[in-house]
């Protein structure tokens, strides 16, 4: 049978029963557009997540307090709450040879005023490199200086949730003044808004000076945390290992498990990061790769009832000297037509379903080419796997049986 004649055959066929076939293709259609909008949903998931991780700083290590250990007891409480790390510790890691720049920083919650109005936040003392280190951007005025770090001036830079809670949505606070745990602050600055929930919300928060936050509010010389940034991405191991070398020698701790620091690691959070998101659309796409499943079962009843209907014309077919590859071509080619443009309907359905969530449900996606790539690749393969036993089936029929069938 020439190729020409096969795809005229297989027309006619669809043709014919055009309701049976868009309710078969329709099934086709469902599974692929599931699978490319679930595919899409994760991608962009891990794209958001990873611009997230990205924006709380570049190739970026965190040094925090772990709990004092004495002998076999625990001296002080978790991790982070303990008194175990110095502005000494600080300037002691900035001799690393791959350390680009590092931040000591002290927190807390405190209440802050300004006219009428006041609000519960985080406000962190740091030097002036926290802003390079963490990617902090200012809308408004400056950073925290070196100078204003040295003469332990009372100065305020207010993150944009801050602002619009203090000042009122969009307003220039530049100038004026608020009071922290009873303490007159300058406002210098405001940060431009970045978004983030938990430790990533770096709009909830106030900056003021180093020495000014461990002189008026803490009271004492400890730091919460110690931001450091590596020289690059292949760096980052290697400086992780100095960092805790060098702290278990200045802390005079011999075994590594009694440690009372912790250093994170920013990659390490990436990866794990990663690692869930391809395992929760794994989880989704083959979800909706059960829909493919029913689809491909449709074919194969549609395919298996056209055999059963035109086998008295598979008998004539056959009597005049057609081959069992030309009717097994027939009938596997109309398999494949079908979930072919069921996939090619499958991909524009699932980039409406992808734009629709971003559009209206504010979630990011990204379909990818590899993604509509494999839809045609499935669609094709759901045609042949599902298509073969009909087309096979066809082809076996006796001509004689094939022309008595009633």
């Amino acid at each position: 049978m020439k190729i020409r004649d096969l795809f005229e055959e297989t027309y006619s066929a669809v043709i014919i029963n055009k309701v049976r076939s868009g309710l078969t293709i329709l099934g086709i259609v469902i599974g692929i557009g599931s699978v490319i909008a679930m595919v899409a949903l994760g991608a962009g998931a891990q794209s958001s997540i990873a611009a997230n991780i990205q924006s709380i700083g570049s190739n970026l290590l965190t040094v925090s307090p772990g709990a004092a250990r004495g002998r076999g007891e625990q001296v002080s409480s978790g991790r982070g709450s303990a008194q175990t790390l110095t502005l000494d510790d600080a300037v002691a890691l900035k001799a690393i040879a791959q350390v680009k720049a590092v931040a000591p920083q002290t927190s807390g919650r405190y209440q802050l005023k300004a006219k009428a109005k006041n609000t519960n936040t985080n406000v962190l003392g740091t030097i002036a490199e926290y802003a390079s280190i963490r990617n902090v951007e200012l809308s408004l005025g400056s950073f925290i200086t070196e100078q204003t770090t040295k003469s332990s001036n009372k100065v305020a830079v207010l993150g944009a949730t801050v602002r619009d809670d203090l000042f009122g949505l969009g307003a220039d606070p530049v100038g004026q003044s608020i009071r922290v745990n009873n303490q007159d602050f300058k406002v210098i600055g405001v940060t431009r808004p970045k978004g983030g929930t938990g430790f990533n919300n770096q709009d909830d928060v106030v900056y003021i000076p180093l020495t000014t936050a461990q002189r008026f509010l803490t009271g004492n010389n400890f730091l919460s945390a110690i931001s450091i940034q590596a020289a690059d991405q292949q760096a980052m191991t290697a400086v992780q290992e100095e960092i805790t070398s060098l702290l278990l020698s200045r802390h005079s701790i011999s075994d590594p498990l009694r440690a009372d620091f912790n250093v994170f690691n920013q990659a390490d959070l990436a990866t794990a990061a990663t690692s869930v998101t391809d395992t929760f659309t794994i989880l989704l796409a083959s979800i909706a790769g059960i829909s493919l499943l029913v689809g491909g079962i449709g074919i194969m009843n549609m395919m298996l009832t056209n055999v059963t209907e035109r086998t008295r014309e598979i008998g004539l077919r056959k009597a005049i000297g057609g081959k069992k590859r030309d009717i097994s071509a027939q009938f596997l080619m109309e398999a494949v037509v079908l979930t072919f443009f069921g996939g090619a309907a499958g991909i524009v359905l699932g980039w409406f379903l992808s734009w629709g969530v971003s559009k209206f449900a504010g979630i990011a996606t990204h379909i990818s080419i590899s993604s509509v790539l494999l839809a045609f690749g499935v669609s094709a393969g759901i045609g042949l796997l599902f298509g073969y036993y009909p087309a096979r089936r066809a082809a076996k029929l006796n001509p004689i049986e094939a022309l008595r069938y009633e």
